[in-house]
């Protein structure tokens, strides 16, 4: 059995995210999906590849489109209160596990 062992994100669906490196650098947007098995997030604007279309029946022409690629949660950053932040779990006040920021020690949604 060849199974990867699934670790929790500092990214989750829906945070907005900053580019730290790669060619997208410096380019923030919001995380639409993520891929926890591959360690992997689809940003929305970051990553785009190109993608040739084959004709069928609602484009008989066939077409090429941008399309966002997944990219790697290494090269991502959670952004809170306007930059760019590392990620912690801590408990709150309700005694659970929740995300805040190590800039500024606040929760994270």
């Amino acid at each position: 059995m060849n199974k990867k062992k699934m670790t929790k994100l500092h990214v989750k669906k829906g945070d907005t995210v900053k580019v730290i490196s790669g060619e997208d650098k410096n380019r923030t947007g919001e995380v639409v999906q993520v891929y926890p098995s591959e360690q992997r997030a689809i940003v929305q604007g970051v990553n785009l590849v190109t993608k040739h279309r084959k004709p069928d029946a609602d484009n008989p022409n066939g077409s090429i489109v941008k399309l966002e690629a997944p990219i790697h949660v290494s090269k991502l950053m959670v952004v809170s209160g306007g930059e760019a932040t590392r990620i912690g779990r801590k408990r709150n006040d309700a005694g659970m596990l929740q995300r805040y920021s190590k800039k500024t020690g606040e929760f994270i949604k």
